[in-house]
Parts: C-alpha cells; sequence; structure tokens
C-alpha cells in the first residue's frame, strides 16, 4: 500500500510539527490547521473542520490523502480533569468523527492515543491488558479508541509516550528541561514515575512502516527502556552537556498537580519490534538524534513555525 499523501489532523500540535519534519522528504505532507497560522518548510497546510464527519467527508474528498494521522486533542492532564465535557468532545468525538469520514472514503488512519490508561499498579503494559484510567484525560483517550475501531475497525490505534522539540506555544518535556537548565534554573523530577520514551521523528517512521504493512487496531510504539522521569533528565543532561545538579529528585505524592495520574505509564513494545523485525531504539540514541535535530536548525525552525 503506497501512502504517499499524508494529513495530519492537529497540524500547530509539537506531534505533528515533526511527523511532517521526518515524513516531508519522502512523502507529501499537509498539516491541517484549526486557528494558529502554520508555515513550514516542504509541509503544505490545510484547513480543516473537525467538528462534523459530513464536513470533514467533503473536505477530505477534495484533499484526497492517502493516509490520516489523527493527533489533534486536548493533551494537559490537569486541563481535562477541570473541564470533563471539552476534553471528551476534542479527545474522543473529534476522533470518531475522524473515524468516520476516513471509513467512508477508505482512507488508512493512524490514531494517535496515549500511556495514560492504566492504573500503573505494574510495568510494561501490553496490548491485551485491560485499561483502567485514573483520570479524566486517560478516560476521554479510552473512548476515543473504542469509537475509532468501532467506526473504523481498519484504523491502527498507537499508544505511545513521545518527545521532541515544541514551539513558542507549546513546549515539551524535554524543552523545559533543557530550557530550564540552559537558564540555570533547577528542576525537580518524579523519581517514582515510570515512562517508555520515544522520540517523535521514530514513532512516526515506525507508524508509517507498519501502516503501509496495513496494520491495524492497538499497538504500543514506546522506546525499549522503562525509566524513570527523573533519571530521564539525568540522561538527557548528560547527552546535552548541562548541569545535572539542578535536577532535583520529587515524588508525585508530594505534588499540587489537579488530576491523579499513574505511577507506572511503561509500555510493552514486543508487539512492534516483532512486526518491524527491530528494536525500537534506546533513550540515549534518541537523546543523541535530538541533539543532533537541534544542531541540523528543527529547535530553531518549530520556534518559528507557528503563529497567532
Amino acid at each position: 500500500m503506497r501512502l504517499s499523501r499524508v494529513l495530519i489532523t492537529g497540524g500547530s500540535g509539537l506531534l505533528a510539527l515533526n511527523w511532517a519534519c521526518c515524513m516531508r522528504a519522502s512523502h507529501e505532507v499537509i498539516l491541517a490547521r484549526h486557528s494558529r497560522k502554520i508555515t513550514l518548510d516542504g509541509v503544505s497546510v490545510a484547513s480543516l473542520d473537525l467538528e462534523s464527519d459530513a464536513t470533514l467527508t467533503k473536505q477530505l474528498e477534495v484533499i484526497r490523502p492517502g493516509l490520516v494521522v489523527h493527533t489533534a486533542g486536548l493533551a494537559s492532564v490537569d486541563l481535562c480533569e477541570q473541564q470533563p465535557a471539552a476534553a471528551m468532545h476534542a479527545n474522543a468525538e473529534l476522533a470518531r468523527n475522524v473515524a468516520l469520514a476516513t471509513r467512508r472514503l477508505n482512507i488508512k488512519l493512524i490514531h494517535v492515543s496515549t500511556d495514560h490508561l492504566f492504573d500503573g499498579s505494574r510495568s510494561l503494559y501490553t496490548e491485551t491488558d485491560p485499561p483502567a484510567p485514573l483520570n479524566v484525560y486517560g478516560r476521554t483517550k479510552l473512548q476515543a479508541e473504542r469509537w475509532v475501531a468501532q467506526e473504523n475497525p481498519d484504523a491502527m490505534l498507537v499508544r505511545t509516550n513521545f518527545f521532541g522539540w515544541g514551539h513558542r506555544y507549546r513546549q515539551s518535556f524535554s524543552d523545559w528541561i533543557i530550557y530550564s537548565l540552559r537558564a540555570g534554573r533547577s528542576v525537580t523530577m518524579f523519581d517514582n514515575v515510570f515512562i517508555t520514551p520515544i522520540l517523535a521523528d521514530v514513532l512516526a517512521a515506525s507508524a508509517h512502516e507498519l501502516a503501509s504493512n496495513d496494520e491495524r487496531g492497538i499497538i504500543n510504539l514506546a522506546g525499549d527502556e522503562r525509566i524513570s522521569k527523573y533519571d530521564f533528565g539525568l540522561r538527557l543532561a548528560g547527552i546535552f552537556g548541562l548541569p545535572d545538579g539542578l535536577i532535583q529528585r520529587g515524588s508525585l505524592s508530594r505534588s499540587r498537580l489537579v488530576a491523579e495520574r499513574p505511577l507506572d505509564m511503561s509500555l510493552a513494545n514486543a508487539r512492534a519490534r516483532q512486526k518491524l523485525g527491530r528494536n525500537l531504539g534506546s533513550l540515549d540514541g534518541f537523546l543523541l538524534r535530538l541533539l543532533e535535530q537541534e544542531s541540523a536548525g528543527r529547535r530553531n525552525e518549530l520556534l518559528t513555525a507557528v503563529t497567532e
């Protein structure tokens, strides 16, 4: 299956922008915008209405993508907790519209989900483990998965935890650490919260390869290493030559976050490794690529890519 024209929803988000940067040399990439303006070399931009599946179907008929990557949604865990109706709309109802429209037009769909679907009582969750989300964000993303699978059974649902360069309106997890340490500010990071992070570009390339092989259903696209957020910060500081003495240990139980969060969000990637015939990659490898991206101009390009 050739999926050469790719439409990415949530085009001003950091995942969509990094996804576009990764794929623009080999694919025709179209970023779907809502309100903010997007300017990115080698990438087209289109206004898209996700509020109505009927309207979206008509728009997709004109754009004619071979693949839609759905990244749009409300990603702030605490804001979702405070605004559950808005979270359900942005994360689940819009995803259902995308699933309906892509199924009608027989367009391959990659739906990007989350690792926030479990209660964190164990490690390395598989695709078949029963979800038990602790917060509104997780519940709305789980509902999105269910609606997408129902309305478009051929869709690929990607569970992940990614990082990459952000822009002026949205910093990534790695941005926050890098910018803070470069400014001489200390950061407190949880030593009892575990993730399996993956670089956005590796996520994008792996997802495209699986979609080209007509993969469908739930699949974990996560890094090969389970690591605490504190240790993630130390590893990043080491690769970037930043002062790791500014990284302070913290505990989730002492935080003042609004929403309850799981202690362990790590995902097992054995199924993806088997399908791809390779490992997804080590954290040090991802961080070295992040550093190389900065040297090549990715950070500066994305900082100016999104405007009001």
